[in-house]
Parts: C-alpha cells; sequence; structure tokens
C-alpha cells in the first residue's frame, strides 16, 4: 500500500510516499480503509524531531493519527462492527493513517457522521476530540464562564470555540486578522487580532484553551482566581523553561496549567458524530491535498494563518 513516510528527521521536504505491506488485521481488530486524513501540530513536532526523545531513531517512520474511511476487513472475536461500516477514528498516541490502510482496535473507530463528505468529517475529528476533552475533562468549564482560545483559527482552535460556545462558554478566540472574519463564523462571542491586542486589554478568564504554547507563564497571569489554563502543546523551542512553567502551576498559586496527551475512545468519537449530526460544530477545511503533495500541506501549516485543517486525500 501507498503510505506517507520520512527516513529522517527535517523539513516536509524529507517526506515522500513509499509502499509499505498492507496491514493484516490481528484477532480483535479491523481493518480500514483510509480515504481522508489530515495534517497535525505533533506531526509537524515528530518530523522536524521535536519529539525525538520519546519516538527515536528508528526508520522509517509513518505519518498522521486521524481518518475517514470504510471497513475493509474484520478480524476474528471482533463484534459490532462489519465490512463496509463507513467510520473515523484515531490512532491515540501512534501515527500511520496517512496510509491507504491502517488496522485498528474497534474502540478506536465509531460510526462517521452520516451528514459530512469524508472531507468535511476529518476536519473536526482530532480537534473535537481535543476540545472535548480539555474543556469538560481537564477544565471542567462551567456555562457562563469566559474562555479564551489561543489560536482560534487552527485545526484545534476552530473547533474549540465551537465547543466551548456549545458548553455555554463566553468564548473570545485570537486569530490573525485576516482570519477574524472567518473565526466570527464559527460562533464566538470576540475575536481579536493576537499581533495588535494588548494583554492587558483582555481582561480575567476563567479557562484559557493554549495552541500556541509561547508565552504561557504571561497568558497564565489572564486567569481568574481559580482559572484553568490548559496547554495543548508545550513551547518545545523552549521546552525546559515551558515545562518548568507547567509543573510549577500545579503547586503554586490558585491559577494552574494542565497538559495533556489525548487517548479518546468510541464513547468520546460517537459523541463527536453526534455533534456533528446535529450540526452543533460545522466543518473547518483549509484545503485538500492529495497524499502525494503532503510536502505542501505540512508546509503551509508550518507557516501559519490556517483557517481549519488542511486534510490529506487518500483514496
Amino acid at each position: 500500500m501507498r503510505a506517507a513516510l520520512f527516513d529522517r528527521y527535517g523539513p516536509p521536504e524529507v517526506l515522500y510516499v513509499g509502499k509499505r505491506p498492507t496491514p493484516t488485521p490481528a484477532p480483535g481488530e479491523v481493518l480500514v480503509r483510509v480515504h481522508v486524513a489530515s495534517v497535525n501540530g505533533g506531526e509537524l513536532l515528530d518530523r522536524a524531531g521535536k519529539l525525538r526523545l520519546v519516538t527515536g531513531r528508528t526508520f522509517p517512520k509513518t505519518s498522521g493519527v486521524d481518518f475517514v474511511g470504510e471497513v475493509a476487513e474484520v478480524g476474528s472475536s471482533v463484534t459490532g462492527v462489519r465490512e463496509g461500516d463507513r467510520v473515523w477514528g484515531l490512532l491515540g498516541r501512534k501515527t500511520g493513517s496517512m496510509a491507504e490502510y491502517v488496522a485498528v482496535r474497534p474502540r478506536q473507530i465509531a460510526p462517521a457522521p452520516e451528514n459530512l463528505t469524508p472531507v468535511q468529517a476529518i476536519s473536526l475529528l482530532a480537534g473535537g476530540a481535543t476540545a472535548v476533552t480539555a474543556l469538560r475533562e481537564k477544565a471542567v468549564i462551567k456555562p457562563g464562564e469566559r474562555l479564551l482560545v489561543r489560536g482560534g483559527s487552527g485545526g484545534v482552535g476552530s473547533v474549540a470555540v465551537q465547543i466551548g460556545k456549545l458548553f455555554g462558554a463566553h468564548v473570545v478566540a485570537l486569530a490573525s486578522a485576516k482570519n477574524l472574519d472567518f473565526v466570527r463564523g464559527l460562533g464566538t462571542d470576540e475575536a481579536l487580532d493576537y499581533r495588535t491586542t494588548r494583554l492587558s486589554e483582555l481582561g480575567r478568564f476563567d479557562v484559557i484553551v493554549d495552541t500556541a504554547g509561547t508565552h504561557q507563564s504571561r497568558f497564565r497571569r489572564l486567569l481568574a482566581p481559580g482559572g484553568r489554563m490548559v496547554a495543548v502543546t508545550p513551547d518545545f523551542d523552549r521546552l525546559l523553561p515551558s515545562l518548568a512553567t507547567i509543573l510549577a502551576s500545579t503547586v503554586h498559586g490558585s491559577r494552574r496549567i494542565r497538559l495533556f496527551s489525548g487517548n479518546p475512545d468510541t464513547k468520546l468519537l460517537t459523541e463527536i458524530t453526534r455533534y456533528a449530526e446535529h450540526g452543533d460544530i460545522v466543518p473547518v477545511v483549509d484545503t485538500v491535498h492529495p497524499l502525494d503533495r503532503i510536502t505542501d500541506a505540512h508546509r503551509a501549516l508550518e507557516a501559519g494563518g490556517v483557517r481549519g485543517k488542511h486534510i490529506i486525500q487518500i483514496t
């Protein structure tokens, strides 16, 4: 099968489309024919080598964590899943969805939204899982609380502002000037230019969802007493100081930063399916790329200023 691979850490140009054996589903697994996947921030860090202490130096490495596709084969002892089922899923802490096929456990998939195309659906999946986990499980956000979303136009932020409104928060989003109308269209209460807005002008927040990772100590000061800040990513260019700030916040003071690594299951994925089918969250597609142009997608995401997700068409 065709798959996105890289043989060394480096810039987007290290990516290429190569051949891998088509996986055979083990007992308790299903084989999914992948139609689309999306590029997520963690994959940029992985490819650049910023996670090498975890990912190691064994190559070639794969890419991609989310997918929408069709069940191609069902392994023994699997129930409740049939060949031909249209599903979406997340690999959790592994990669490999930028390929024609992926073998997964049933707990890693759920029925894909019936009202959306695969391209529309994949734009919501990873961001939706991250946003629900961040806001409900980590921040325990309450109706009426003030929520700040850094990176409100990105793949996670563009869904987080929608989930925040769904959970009853007053949502303020920071984004680039060219994307403010896009973010307002997602239902945010206030959309502000992150380049020109002074932090002193923002007021206090009960919850901050940080998709940028930079200047976390400065944004922490915007939390009201008892406020919670969820860091989707640390600052990998200043990793040790960033982790020190997060760790210190769990010990000192009432304004805490929470960092998490998601590993969603069928229950969470099904919840996001329901939100999508009810129109509670709407697709956020920036650009669709064929698999052999995955380098372009990584380059565009690294450049910033995106509106939603960069999608990779597999089959």
